[in-house]
Formats: C-alpha cells, sequence, structure tokens
C-alpha cells in the first residue's frame, strides 16, 4: 500500500496480522454480502480461540461455518445461530461459547464502537435473559439497560464498488451488516466485486468512506442462495 492506496494484491496480505485470541468483526447477513473469501483466508491461516462478531455463523461448509470445522471459534457474538448443525453440536458439548444479541442491538453495538461510544440504552432485552446482570435505568417511565459497544481486532467487509481510496459502495441488500461493521475494526478488511477509478463513484452514492479503510482486495464470489424454494409443478 502507498500513501492513500489501499489495494493489497493478495488474500494473505489482506489478513496479515491475523493471531490466535483476536476478535473479528464480519459483515453479512445469513449468507447475503459475507466476505467469503476473506472468511477462507482465516481457515488456511489457521488462527484459533477466535471472537466472531456476526449476525449469524453462515451454514455448514460455508461462509463462517468453515471455522467450525477445524475449531478456530472459540465464541460467537451473534444474533440467529439455527442454520447450522456443527454450531448446533459445539454449542450442545460445550465446545463453542454464544452470547445472543438482539439483532438492532448487534447493530448498535457495532455502530456505536466505530462512533466512539462506549455504551448506550435500550429498551430491547428488559426483562428477558439477554439483560440479567446489566445495568438498568429509567427514562420516562420506561426502563432500559445499558449495553456495551464492540470493536474488533479485525473487521471483515464485503462491498459491491470501491475506489483504491478505500471508498465503498454496498448493493441492495447486501449493505445490512457490513457499514457498521466497517467502521469498528482496528483493522478493517474490505473485499469488493469491481475497484474502480477515483472520481469514478458518485459521493453521494458512498455509503462507507475509505478513511474506515485499511486494506482493499479484488475477489469474485460465489454468491449462494440460503435456501431455493420452487413450487411443485
Amino acid at each position: 500500500m502507498a500513501g492513500f492506496n489501499k489495494i493489497v494484491g493478495s488474500y494473505s496480505e489482506a489478513m496479515a496480522g491475523l493471531e490466535d485470541g483476536m476478535t473479528i468483526i464480519a459483515g453479512g447477513f445469513g449468507l447475503c454480502g459475507i466476505p467469503e473469501n476473506l472468511i477462507s483466508e482465516i481457515k488456511r491461516k489457521g488462527c484459533r480461540d477466535l471472537t466472531i462478531v456476526s449476525n449469524n455463523c453462515g451454514v455448514d461448509g460455508f461462509g463462517l461455518g468453515i471455522l467450525l470445522e477445524d475449531k478456530q471459534i472459540k465464541k460467537m457474538v451473534s444474533s440467529y445461530v439455527g442454520e447450522n448443525k456443527l454450531f448446533e453440536q459445539q454449542l450442545l458439548a460445550g465446545e463453542l461459547e454464544v452470547e445472543l444479541t438482539p439483532q438492532g442491538t448487534l447493530a448498535e453495538k457495532m455502530r456505536a464502537g466505530g462512533a466512539g461510544i462506549p455504551a448506550f440504552y435500550t429498551a430491547t432485552g428488559y426483562g428477558t435473559p439477554i439483560g440479567e446482570g446489566k445495568e438498568v435505568r429509567e427514562f420516562n417511565g420506561r426502563n432500559y439497560i445499558l449495553e456495551e459497544a464492540i470493536t474488533g481486532d479485525f473487521a471483515i467487509v464485503k462491498a459491491w464498488k470501491a475506489d483504491c481510496y478505500g471508498n465503498l459502495v454496498f448493493r441492495h441488500t447486501a449493505q445490512n451488516f457490513n457499514p457498521m461493521a466497517a467502521t469498528a475494526g482496528k483493522i478493517t478488511v474490505v473485499e469488493v466485486e469491481e475497484i474502480v477509478e477515483l472520481g469514478a463513484l458518485d459521493p453521494a452514492h458512498i455509503h462507507t468512506p475509505g478513511i474506515y479503510v485499511d486494506r482493499l482486495i479484488l475477489g469474485s464470489f460465489e454468491k449462494r442462495i440460503e435456501q431455493r424454494t420452487v413450487r411443485s409443478a
């Protein structure tokens, strides 16, 4: 990388510095907009005892699910964990710690982490196991629990287009958790479908400015569909 140019030439370079025990914040929702090649590089590196912050943990054999195969994940901070049999097995066997977090709260924890806000109050989860042990305050007659922000050693993100400065555009629903995740990593790594010339992106269409991005790599993607349902003839 030279100056403002964030482009790196290999996935090994993109994930350089990742070590055992680190926390990784991953963008994506289900299999939509996931940084699948960066996840594959994490598997190749073989780092272990990782804490992964993501809406979900992929599926068996794809996405973040491949990191379960060699038990690289120590803890998941997630909202939804219902599509991965290996995840279920490791959870029930006590091999995987899981911190279930309401989806909106998880998004806000990432956003707050990126904005330098250490914590915030939310009514979501009050009076449920989610709120156990957390500080409670009353505002305007309603109880709220204190949720701490999340930051990671790495954030891994998938975008549609970028310029070499790291300005990002996400496509449709692939935007999901990616913009929040991009702000919350000490090192933010982004893989994109297309890198365009400087000035080609309309400033009004940029979702994440390049100031949040440390490394950028051009990739190709499988783009799986999670469940395909067709009507019988």
